[in-house]
């Protein structure tokens, strides 16, 4: 399905960048009551009221954030995601095609909610000390939620445009309509600063459900560490930082209420178990609701919309076994009743059952399910990996964080005795099964320069490469609209 955005909404990173921290309407709504800076700040409960706007502008379907088809279509250069040949998906194409233009429709939803919600945060860490009167342990923590927040948008900003504007001041200034970008060692400093002062800040229980919480700040930093060790910085120093971090999160996940759950694999995409580290949390109303569950995720053959589904390659390639059955639908049962193999759909492909798992009717666009950004089975593959690399081979600990992945799986344990380099490869392989579709691949194949590589060999039946894959193609274009507002960008 396809969502146009008019010039209002395209120009409304600078809009917010006037209004409140708590900016999260629509730019078609009336912006009255609003207020800018420490204003929005003199009480408790304005803080958590601001701070619910910063996650609320993840939230919204079509505009902003993390609930539309829009992160899975940007990371769509990966071998584990492709999309329909035809019909009106040109804007999936091109990410799959590696031809995106500025003026594609599938990027504000993230450019967006991602500046709103560090507009917000900035509010909150520029100005909490306003806040009057209150529980300092409270508003600490409230203040280590925003800085999770706003390290985590940096980062996604980053990963997908590499050079970002940085911004300083939640209060709009003319010079905003010249800033200019920021490399990503500028950015990457940023986030590591706002994730650490998180990690301090935060408990160890999360405040409520879908909130971060010590755990999960270490484990966002580890991640964070992992990719710096990559491109485009090539900080290979990173990596024993990043195994460190994960193994405070290993090593207390029962204090921070972590583990990998061991029920129906498909359980743990509805949200709510043990496995998750972060979870944006909707509530399938119109104005917060997931849309990439259901219909996105189906054949047109059983009414649905075919906006993503597996590479031929990729789905042939998986291991068998339980999670593969879990992972991927290949049986689909049309209006009269018979059922036809993915062989016999019009596009030739196997779906994503992750993605079709909710309460009630699956051909709905409107899901209550939550869109899960980080689980336990990260922390370790995140772990395994980085152990290997930093010390040039793999200790008992990084068999154990990959086996107990596989183990779920129903796949053998690894041979003990791999060099460190075919295991940190086995563990890249796990990772991009482990979380198919959950566009984590695209973001190895960047860090890891394999973009080029995942891409070679298409099957006969995937959409292949416009052109030559260059390092060029690793990030996107500004959103068009705001790099004519702004030149510099």
């Amino acid at each position: 399905m396809t969502k146009r955005y008019n010039m209002k909404q395209t120009i409304y990173l600078v809009l917010c960048l006037v209004l409140a921290a708590g900016c999260s309407k629509q730019l078609n709504e009336e912006p009255r009551g609003l207020v800018a800076g420490k204003d929005a700040l003199s009480s408790q409960a304005g803080l958590e009221t601001v701070l619910s706007g910063a996650y609320g502008s993840l939230l919204v379907p079509w505009t902003s954030g993390f609930t539309s088809v829009a992160q899975i279509a940007m990371t769509m250069g990966g071998d584990d995601l492709t999309t329909h040949a035809g019909s009106n998906k040109e804007e999936f194409r091109e990410f799959d095609r590696f031809n995106v233009s500025s003026l594609n429709g599938r990027m504000p939803p993230i450019w967006l909610g991602c500046y709103k919600t560090i507009q917000s945060t900035t509010n909150i860490i520029n100005n909490y000390t306003a806040v009057q009167g209150g529980n300092p342990d409270s508003i600490r923590a409230m203040v280590g939620e925003a800085s999770y927040l706003r390290g985590l948008c940096y980062y996604w900003l980053t990963r997908l445009w590499g050079e970002v504007p940085i911004i300083p001041s939640e209060v709009y200034s003319p010079d905003y309509l010249t800033l200019k970008k920021s490399k990503p060692a500028e950015v990457y400093a940023l986030i590591e600063t706002d994730l650490k002062r998180a990690e301090e800040w935060m408990p160890n229980a999360r405040r409520s459900s879908g909130r971060p919480n010590k755990g999960a700040a270490k484990a966002l930093l580890a991640d964070v560490y992992l990719t710096e060790a990559g491109w485009p910085l090539k900080n290979q120093s990173k990596y024993a930082l990043a195994a460190a971090k994960a193994k405070e999160v290993i090593d207390n996940k029962t204090l921070y209420g972590f583990d990998l759950y061991q029920g129906d694999y498909l359980k743990i995409f509805a949200g709510g178990t043990v496995e998750d580290v972060f979870t944006l949390f909707t509530r399938g109303q119109w104005i917060t609701y997931n849309s990439f569950y259901g219909l996105s995720t189906m054949p047109e053959d059983e009414g649905g919309w075919s906006d993503f589904f597996p590479e031929l390659n990729f789905f042939n390639n998986f291991p068998a076994g339980p999670r593969k059955d879990a992972t991927f639908s290949t049986q689909f049962t049309l209006s009269d009743g018979k059922t036809i193999s993915w062989q016999q759909t019009s596009t030739k492909h196997p779906y994503y059952k992750k993605f079709t798992i909710q309460s009630g009717a699956r051909n709905v666009y409107m899901s209550a399910n939550p869109v899960i950004m980080m689980r336990y089975a990260h922390v370790l593959l995140i772990y395994a990996e980085a152990q290997a690399r930093s010390a040039g081979t793999p200790n008992s600990d990084a068999y154990t964080a990959i086996n107990a992945v596989r183990q779920r799986a129903g796949l053998a344990n690894l041979p003990e005795g791999l060099s460190g380099a075919d295991f940190a490869t086995a563990v890249v392989n796990e990772r991009a099964w482990e979380f198919a579709g959950e566009w984590n691949r695209w973001f190895d194949l960047v860090r890891l320069e394999q973009v080029e590589a995942a891409n070679a060999n298409k099957n006969p039946g995937d959409l292949p490469p416009s052109g030559t894959i260059t390092k060029a193609n690793y990030w996107m274009p500004i959103p068009g609209a705001d790099a004519v507002i702004n030149p510099n960008l």
